[in-house]
């Protein structure tokens, strides 16, 4: 069993920076894919980034490419979100999330489904 816990949203200004923690517990935290996703105001959740178990692969939505920046301490079971330039679009509640099965990472990067373990959100408010 994986708990998650998030930390860091808050209300910023267009082109400012926030920086997002997830905290773990719980066993294996080192060989679990991560990911952060968001769900905008009336709309569904969507990918943000992934980052492979050791740290050495990243993958992101090309919305926030250049601009957010995914890593993890596999020391501190923490996995990070560094998010520059924000805009008002990137206005949501950011989940993080943690695959369920250790040492899966596929190419393309890996997405977070209704079986891998779930935060319970941080609200990031960014005003124009």
């Amino acid at each position: 069993q994986v708990q998650l816990v998030e930390s860091g949203g808050g209300l910023v200004q267009a082109g400012g920076s926030l920086r997002l923690s997830c905290a773990a517990s719980g066993r294996s935290f080192s060989s679990r894919a991560m990911g952060w996703f968001r769900q905008p105001p009336g709309k569904e959740r969507e990918f943000v980034a992934s980052i492979h178990w050791s740290g050495g692969r990243t993958n992101y939505a090309d919305s926030v490419k250049g601009r957010f920046t995914i890593s993890r301490d596999n020391a501190k079971n923490t996995v990070y979100l560094q998010m520059n330039s924000l805009k008002p679009e990137d206005t949501a509640v950011y989940y993080c999330a943690a695959a369920a099965s250790g040492g899966y990472y596929p190419l393309s990067g890996w997405r977070a489904g209704p079986n891998d373990y779930w935060g319970q959100g941080t609200q990031v408010t960014v005003s124009s």
